[in-house]
This record gives structure tokens, C-alpha cells and sequence, in this order.
């Protein structure tokens, strides 16, 4: 893999606005204007993935193991990121949920769109444990969950990520619409599968398939993304690069323990908050971000 050079692309970025600087500059308005896009292009290969900060995100909330559990467990965390969501005065719309009968999640995706929105929520990446006497065990046991949060950036064009379209498995499927709307059911689901690293998609939150074709492929591309900005990372701290993350036991960033006593820790950054209620029920999880950003 290719290592970027920074001192090498703020050379040329200083050598291209120093041409800029020429009185002659705009006599080729062709060349003039591709000077300012490879400007542009310069500085943000010199961000890197930081580039996204200031965009939207994806967030998707993934059941792991613990059955109905796990499932009522991503209900609360979508509920946590919601209520966060709405502090923040982003804006978000559903693109796919799958729902069980007791209102738990099986997996959800959503679009957040607002300022700062990747940039503030990208540290939430990762697996969350719960820990609880189970409301679905007739026997009051305690029970822990897990479920797999990812955040995506939200990725306007696609310069960055270009996908072979050989590469692509395009399913499609019958889907009765946001808000139980279309109740006769039009094959409109889409499911995409990127073969060379197996990564997935599944979008029904559009009213055609061309629709949600664009926006499983946009979604894909944020995950191509987020997998090539991670391989990087595992590179540079000399880590085994393994294509999924297991959403079970060892592999938590945060956990949620609800029994024997109440007390939330995020195990990268050791932040405790024992007000569970003030985290699940209304969003604060901001002493977490601040944390996290403070050691990257």
C-alpha cells in the first residue's frame, strides 16, 4: 500500500498557489480552473479521512449475539442516538429497519444530516455491551447482549471510492415502504454485495428501486471507505487487518450494566458515568465523545 508523503503534497500545494499568484493566471481558464481543483484535490488527500468530519454519517445499529435481547438492546441504543440526534438539531431519515415483533431492532440504518455529524459521531464505531436481568426470561436472569454500532461518512461524490461495477451482486426484493405506506408491495428493495470484501447494503427507505439502487451504492462506498481508512490504521500499529468485527464478548468498546449495579464505562477511554437514565433515555453520551476525540 502506497504511503502518502505529506511533506511531498504541501510542496505542491505551495508550488500550485504560488502559480496562482501569477497576474497571467486566468488567461486559461482551463488551466486555471483544473489548478484549483488539483489544489483542492492536494489538501484533501493531505485530511485524509478528516476531510469528512464536517459531513453527514450513516449509522447503523447491528443485533449480535443474545436473541431477543441483543434486538431490545439496539431499540435503546437507536432511542439513545435519537434523543443525542435531536439535541444536536441534525436531521434524520430512516433507510432501512428490520424489526422483530417486541419492537427490538435486527439491524437499522439511518442518515444524519447536519454540522459536524461524522466528525462527532465516528468514535462510536464499534461493539456495545449490555448487561441486565433479561425482560424476556421468565426466570429473571441476567443476561448480556451485544450489538455492533457503525458510523459512516457520508460521501457526496465519488472521487475517492470508485467501485467495478463486476465487483457488484444486485439483489432485489419486495418492500411495503416507509411508515407501512405502499401496501401493494413493488419489488423496490435493494441489496448490494461488493464481492472482493463481502460488504452489504439493504435499502428500502426510497419509493423505486433506481432510487435506492443510488443510495445502497453511496452507502457502500462509505463502507469501502471506512474499511480502507481502517486498514491503514491497523497497518501503521503493525495489526492483522481481519475483514469483519465479532460482535461478542471481548471486542466491546462500552458497556452498559443495568445489574447488579448501574454504571456505563467506555473501555478505550476509561469514562464512567453512573446516571445510566441521563445516557439511555436522553442522550448524553457527549463526556464519552470528548474523551475519545482528546486521545486521537
Amino acid at each position: 500500500m502506497q504511503t502518502i508523503n505529506k511533506e511531498e503534497i504541501k510542496q505542491k500545494i505551495e508550488n500550485l498557489e504560488k502559480f496562482m499568484e501569477n497576474p497571467n493566471f486566468w488567461d486559461d481558464k482551463i488551466v486555471a480552473q483544473n489548478t484549483i481543483k488539483e489544489i483542492q484535490k492536494l489538501k484533501n488527500d493531505l485530511l485524509g479521512g478528516e476531510k469528512y468530519d464536517h459531513g453527514g454519517a450513516i449509522l447503523s445499529i447491528l443485533s449480535g449475539a443474545g436473541g431477543d435481547d441483543a434486538e431490545d438492546f439496539s431499540a435503546m441504543l437507536f432511542h439513545m442516538y435519537m434523543k443525542y440526534i435531536e439535541k444536536m438539531n441534525w436531521n434524520a431519515f430512516l433507510i432501512h429497519e428490520n424489526k422483530n415483533d417486541n419492537g427490538g431492532y435486527r439491524n437499522i440504518s439511518i442518515e444524519i444530516n447536519g454540522k459536524n455529524v461524522y466528525g462527532t459521531l465516528k468514535y462510536e464505531n464499534g461493539v456495545h455491551r449490555l448487561v441486565r436481568i433479561s425482560p424476556f426470561n421468565a426466570n429473571a436472569k441476567r443476561h448480556t447482549s451485544f450489538s455492533l454500532v457503525e458510523i459512516l461518512p457520508k460521501l457526496e461524490g465519488i472521487d475517492d471510492v470508485s467501485i467495478d461495477h463486476k465487483d457488484l451482486k444486485i439483489e432485489f426484493s419486495k418492500s411495503g415502504g416507509p411508515g407501512g405506506q405502499n401496501v401493494n408491495k413493488r419489488e423496490t428493495a435493494v441489496r448490494v454485495v461488493h464481492i472482493p470484501t463481502n460488504l452489504s447494503v439493504h435499502v428500502t427507505s426510497e419509493r423505486s428501486q433506481e432510487q435506492n439502487k443510488e443510495k445502497a451504492l453511496e452507502m457502500l462506498r462509505g463502507k469501502i471507505f471506512k474499511k480502507e481508512e481502517e486498514d491503514k490504521e491497523k497497518e501503521r500499529a503493525g495489526l492483522s487487518i481481519s475483514k469483519t468485527t465479532e460482535i461478542e464478548w471481548g471486542s466491546q468498546i462500552r458497556s452498559y450494566v443495568l445489574h447488579p449495579y448501574k454504571l456505563i464505562k467506555d473501555h478505550r477511554t476509561g469514562v464512567e458515568i453512573h446516571d445510566v437514565d441521563s445516557v439511555l433515555e436522553n442522550g448524553e453520551i457527549d463526556e464519552f465523545i470528548v474523551a475519545e476525540k482528546t486521545m486521537c
